[in-house]
């Protein structure tokens, strides 16, 4: 071989990645498909022109700026994680304080704080119990990063706005419809006061996703006619009572099995599968019809699968299935098909197919992994969120995040009640899930049940 015709794999991946990674295939207006034999053309007419739509800004490292003091609200395994990935977005940003329900929560974070970042939280900034989010908030932070379990989010974010306070909002958003129209409220008051809002839907954060997004409003797989969504897996976490816990402390402690805190899985974790077809498709549901059972669950009174049918504004179906029983098929990927081919995250690929099956777009990861120093999700959602406030420009994702929010909320419904939901019905409902009891003692456990759906055998 000649020298000048060597290319080694290196720059072969740079020169790859302005296709695989950046997804250079048209600048807007009609683009053109080439197949490799140069015979085929295809011209593509685009969903969205370019520049009509949002694009985070995905750089290794929020850029330079004002300082930014952080307090966490809720100091589990998310909140910890949410910490630790803020300060890793970008220089010049700390946190400050720290709130929990439980004391050694707030302890155990403020010591790896200590530990990993030489950051010490002093115990005047260490905020314990179900108001603690108030102290948090009142204590001359900048940011929160509200982590705690998804029943509380709405009224958190509501505090935080009303304090004018920069947000993170961990996903889910709500539980209910009286979340939900709590987070609608408190979006538009967060948007009248220029406020940057960032929830933890990170597949808008992510690469492959973001250049699949700006293909497919390319027009590559043209009109878009359906898709499946999945998240099956096997069963979380789950913790027994223990003795000397109270009924609340052991649901909290316990949060992902209860669905007053967490929404159910439905909610609390498949709304990130949920969320790209809504996200990609610009559509919200019309109707919901599902159902679900609990089969293999330890504790708490929540299903343990799922299957929904969406029909989305225009009449295009969305199936959605979710699960967590050990031993099963695992699946957790996004399917979109369309007028000119599919879309597919399935198998740790990121590919458009064309309507005869061949790949004619494909992420690479591998260029990423080259071009990038960043690549993780969880860290680029807060770059962002930095960039955002530093550069003064406002950025809203909860009330985009409470379209798919809801709409897990609606398949939930259905799964448990047998009856077909609407968005117009569930928007307006007065459901609340929060107990009207709450309390960190004793609580009324009768009226924590597994649904049942339909109607009683006695009453046919």
């Amino acid at each position: 071989m000649k020298k000048e015709n060597k290319i080694s794999r290196r720059s072969f991946l740079k020169n790859s990645a302005l296709v695989g990674v950046l997804g250079t295939m048209g600048t807007g207006g009609a683009a053109l498909l080439t197949s490799c034999g140069g015979k085929t053309e295809i011209k593509l007419q685009p969903l969205k022109e370019a520049g009509t739509y949002y694009l985070p800004d995905l750089m290794d490292i929020a850029k330079d700026g004002k300082e930014l003091k952080a307090g966490v609200i809720g100091c589990g395994g998310r909140g910890s994680g949410a910490a630790f990935d803020f300060l890793s977005a970008g220089n010049g940003v700390t946190i400050v304080a720290l709130a929990d329900t439980f004391k050694d929560r707030v302890d155990g974070l403020a010591d790896n704080l200590k530990k990993e970042k030489g950051i010490d939280i002093p115990e005047n900034m260490r905020f314990v119990g179900l108001d603690a989010y108030k102290q948090v908030i009142d204590s001359g932070v900048d940011v929160v990063l509200i982590a705690t379990p998804p029943v509380f989010r709405p009224i958190h974010f509501q505090y935080a706005t009303e304090k004018n306070k920069h947000s993170f909002l961990e996903k889910p958003i709500c539980v209910d419809p009286v979340g939900y129209r709590t987070i609608m409220v408190t979006s538009k008051q967060a948007q009248a006061k220029n406020l940057c809002v960032v929830t933890g839907t990170q597949r808008h954060h992510q690469r492959n996703y973001v250049e699949s997004y700006k293909k497919i409003m390319d027009g590559t797989i043209g009109e878009i006619t359906g898709g499946v969504v999945y998240w099956n897996q096997s069963m979380l976490w789950y913790k027994e009572r223990q003795s000397g816990w109270s009924d609340c402390e052991w649901m909290i402690k316990d949060w992902v099995n209860w669905k007053w805190l967490s929404g159910d899985h439905i909610v609390e974790q498949h709304v990130h599968n949920i969320d790209v077809f809504t996200w990609f498709s610009g559509l919200k549901p019309l109707k919901a019809t599902g159902f679900g059972s609990r089969q293999r669950r330890v504790t708490g009174d929540q299903y343990d699968n799922f299957s929904i049918d969406f029909e989305m504004e225009n009449g295009v179906h969305l199936h959605s299935m979710s699960r967590q029983i050990d031993g099963c098929a695992n699946n957790v990927s996004e399917f979109i098909q369309g007028t000119k081919g599919s879309w597919s995250t399935a198998n740790n690929e990121t590919v458009i197919k064309d309507l005869a099956g061949n790949v004619v777009w494909k992420f690479d990861a591998e260029a990423e992994k080259l071009n990038f120093k960043q690549t993780n999700p969880y860290v680029l959602e807060h770059v962002n969120l930095i960039n955002h406030i530093r550069s003064n420009k406002p950025i809203d994702q909860a009330s985009e995040t409470a379209v798919s929010n809801m709409a897990a909320i609606m398949g939930r419904e259905s799964a448990y009640t047998g009856a077909e939901t609407t968005w117009e019905g569930m928007t307006a409902s007065p459901l609340d899930y929060t107990p009207k009891d709450l309390n960190m003692g004793k609580m009324d456990m009768k009226t924590f049940v597994v649904p049942v759906p339909g109607k009683p055998l006695d009453n046919k």
